[in-house]
């Protein structure tokens, strides 16, 4: 069930009905695609910031964060993490919403990395429209080589210690002991919590979304714009740098997992190589203009930096697996 369902109806109905655009023509796809990326990452946004603000104010976070810094997991805390990404429905700008509210409650960055990564590289194309259009064992090898990604990208992160990267405002959250003491000692009332929850919440929406707004323009024009024909001639060398070619060209497009299917089954149907196709597909369902966009105003350029970099060598050594493999 597709829970954005209403909002992609909506935006068919203002971009073709109301604004009377030709359907699937150059301007129809763009402005489509901006009514509703915009729509559906700034429900998330308000959403996922409310419940995290009530999570910060009732949840001890400073205890988890702790427990999880100090205490030997054996990977399991970027296990769990990834899992959470892999049963989110989440495109890349989408899961950043919840990257935030995660790096605001003090779960450790590299955590946090590996549920921004498999968010969106393990999908539900790989996992419902992988069987049918490519069989079981490219969709099992393909969810296994993501969550190793996800996983190894988060640990290097948090080894690399790049959490002075963060802007520091995202690490500034209130505890509930904290919110009490500011009120005099007193336990806030259910109504002022609830108005609190939301004052919390919208500041950082509001302090996103004008990059949102921004990068999904970008990525609408991109979507809009940039013919299939395009990607096929660029891609249908088999020579080894196909897959660092495959892998750049993708990098800068945003588009859901959903939308790329019909390209990347044409790819494969031309003869382009597994590998190379899902390097091209993963490349934009992971990393994409819009969403670094988005992320600048979380990050510095030099945990952006790393990032893309892990990421995109993640993604390069997937293709040359699956080519090798397959």
């Amino acid at each position: 069930m597709d829970i954005f369902k209403p909002v992609q109806l909506f935006a068919d109905l203002v971009t073709y009905q109301l604004f009377r655009i030709v359907p699937h023509s150059y301007w129809g796809d763009t402005i489509n695609f901006f009514i509703y990326d915009v729509i559906k990452i700034g429900l998330l946004l308000i959403v996922i910031n409310y419940v995290m603000a009530t999570t910060r104010y009732y949840f001890p976070m400073e205890k988890v964060r702790d427990i999880l810094i100090k205490r030997r997991w054996f990977g399991l805390d970027y296990f769990f993490a990834a899992a959470l990404g892999v049963i989110t429905p989440f495109c890349s700008c989408s899961s950043i919403p919840l990257f935030i509210g995660f790096v605001g409650a003090g779960i450790p960055l590299g955590v946090t990395f590996a549920f921004l990564i498999a968010s969106p590289l393990i999908n539900e194309s790989s996992l419902y429209l992988f069987p049918a259009m490519f069989g079981m064992r490219v969709t099992v090898v393909y969810n296994l080589v993501g969550m190793a990604i996800a996983i190894l990208g988060g640990m290097l992160i948090q080894k690399l210690g790049v959490e002075k990267y963060v802007k520091p405002e995202l690490l500034k959250f209130k505890s509930r002991q904290q919110v009490e003491i500011e009120n005099g000692g007193h336990k806030l009332p259910f109504k002022e919590q609830l108005k609190y929850f939301w004052t919390d919440g919208m500041s950082i929406t509001k302090n996103i979304f004008p990059y949102v707004l921004l990068g999904v323009g970008i990525g609408a024009l991109i979507h809009g714009f940039v013919p299939a024909s395009l990607v096929e001639k660029y891609l249908s060398t088999k020579a080894w740098y196909a897959i660092p070619l495959a892998t750049l060209i993708g990098a800068p497009l945003y588009a859901n997992s959903v939308s790329v299917i019909a390209i990347m089954e044409a790819l494969v149907g031309k003869g382009i190589p597994l590998g190379t196709t899902l390097s091209f597909m993963t490349a934009i369902v992971t990393v994409s203009i819009p969403e670094s966009m988005i992320l600048k105003k979380v990050m510095k350029w030099q945990l952006l930096a790393w990032f893309f970099g892990i990421t995109l060598v993640g993604i390069m050594i997937m293709g040359y697996i699956f080519n090798a493999v397959l």
